[in-house]
């Protein structure tokens, strides 16, 4: 796909200030569209010392990014049975105390768990084995009741990791591997740095010149931030978690890692957590994936599920490339706006469903059920145009469940009367009828 030469500008516009007013010794960024790279730029020094240029394929460090990939492998263990979301994760770890948070609670930093791990790991950057960990657990503190309150922990992620290695019978790396990174192609994305990869810089804050970081080995914790990676690479994954391959996740589960857990801001309702992703609204788009930070090195992912558009920018610097990814997979989302998909005669809706279209009233509100697209649909009359409507697959005769939408689970039970025509619906247990009825009428 050849992109717009306006917009090509707009994006190569956006990272270069990004490098040029933060300061940052290299940039770079890619973004998919519909699973497709459309566009791709590197711009700086991926080291300044032996001078190298950065490249579309330079790994960086994208550290918490990482989380995404650990909370994938959560679900697939939960899919294939292994664990319950709801489980306390002290279930599933040898030698943890009886209390401790559920397994959901850590996906979404509601834990209550304490921030990072036990100790002094970030003075001393020396990092617990796997075995370590798990002993220092019943050191952590819990710094909020579990639920209350959204609060980030990297040492949630690391136990997770653990979790994940004791069920997959191998090391939580080569399980990511083997179950993510190979079936998507993702070859250059790994766990220590494949060259050509970039360095990671402290920029004087008087003055022009850099010192380099240390490259840390998380260890026992690198489920929550040892991965490096490309930004053409990250583009990919938030492409699968906009469009998930169900060989590789079922989408159902993808579905329900996106959706909202607990809000982060509870001023404003501007983000929010599901199951290791984050989510942020920006006018009426919200953007999913997560943001990383490692010494030297900052990095984002951010994709919009609906448009399927991903955007990754790095840097091997400090300054906000989660901001960076939004800005970038906006501008695509405002260049390519939603098509109207064109509508088509289809077969026609089965005898047993056909007469129980139209309108049906409740609780003085109009509901019109729909067959659309080979199944049944529910919508008031008063619901925005963009508002998903109520989708149903049938279970029995006469019953149906909501698979998505308003009353998502629960039953539509159909009422017919001697001579097989349709005459009550039961919704959630509210009756309709086919005319207005007030409540003292509903028995009648």
């Amino acid at each position: 796909m050849t992109l717009p030469e306006t917009l090509a500008g707009e994006l190569s516009r956006a990272v270069g200030t990004a490098q040029s007013e933060r300061r940052l010794p290299s940039v770079s960024a890619a973004v998919t569209r519909n699973g497709e790279i459309i566009w791709s730029e590197a711009i700086g020094l991926a080291s300044v010392e032996p001078r190298q240029d950065a490249a579309r394929e330079t790994q960086y460090r994208v550290g918490s990014i990482t989380k995404t990939f650990t909370a994938a492998a959560v679900l697939r263990l939960r899919d294939d049975g292994a664990l319950a979301l709801d489980d306390p994760v002290g279930k599933h770890l040898p030698r943890a105390p009886d209390a401790t948070p559920t397994i959901r609670r850590l996906l979404s930093h509601a834990s209550g768990l304490q921030r990072e791990l036990p100790g002094t790991t970030w003075e001393t950057l020396g990092f617990p084995t796997a075995e370590e960990l798990v002993a220092t657990l019943a050191e952590a503190e819990e710094v909020l009741e579990a639920g209350r309150h959204w609060h980030y922990s990297n040492l949630a992620f690391a136990l997770l990791g653990q979790v994940v290695a004791g069920y997959a019978g191998m090391p939580y790396e080569r399980f990511v591997d083997q179950r993510f990174l190979q079936p998507l192609g993702l070859g250059r994305t790994t766990w220590t740095a494949v060259s050509p990869s970039a360095r990671g810089y402290f920029v004087e804050p008087f003055a022009d010149s850099v010192r380099p970081e240390p490259d840390l080995d998380l260890a026992g914790a690198a489920a929550a931030g040892q991965l490096w990676s490309t930004a053409v690479d990250l583009c990919r994954w938030g492409s699968f978690l906009a469009d998930p391959d169900e060989s590789i996740l079922d989408p159902e589960t993808v579905e329900e890692m996106h959706a909202v857990q607990v809000i982060a801001d509870n001023d404003r309702w501007t983000s929010g957590w599901g199951l290791g992703i984050s989510l942020g609204r920006e006018g009426e788009r919200i953007y999913a994936g997560h943001g990383g930070g490692m010494p030297g090195f900052l990095s984002g992912l951010a994709y919009l599920r609906k448009e399927k558009i991903a955007a990754a920018a790095l840097a091997n610097g400090v300054a906000d490339m989660q901001q960076v990814a939004v800005e970038l997979a906006g501008k695509v989302a405002d260049a390519f706006p939603a098509e109207p998909e064109a509508w088509a005669p289809d077969d026609p809706a089965p005898s047993d469903i056909a007469d129980v279209l139209g309108r049906w009233w409740s609780e003085g509100e109009e509901t019109i059920l729909r067959y659309r697209r080979g199944r049944l649909e529910a919508r008031r009359t008063g619901d925005p145009a963009d508002k998903e409507p109520s989708v149903f697959v049938q279970e029995g005769p006469n019953l149906f469940r909501v698979a998505s939408g308003r009353e998502r689970g629960e039953a539509l039970r159909v009422e017919r009367d001697d001579v097989g025509e349709p005459v009550r619906l039961y919704w959630a247990t509210y009756p309709f009828f086919r005319a207005p009825r007030t409540f003292a009428e509903l028995g009648d």
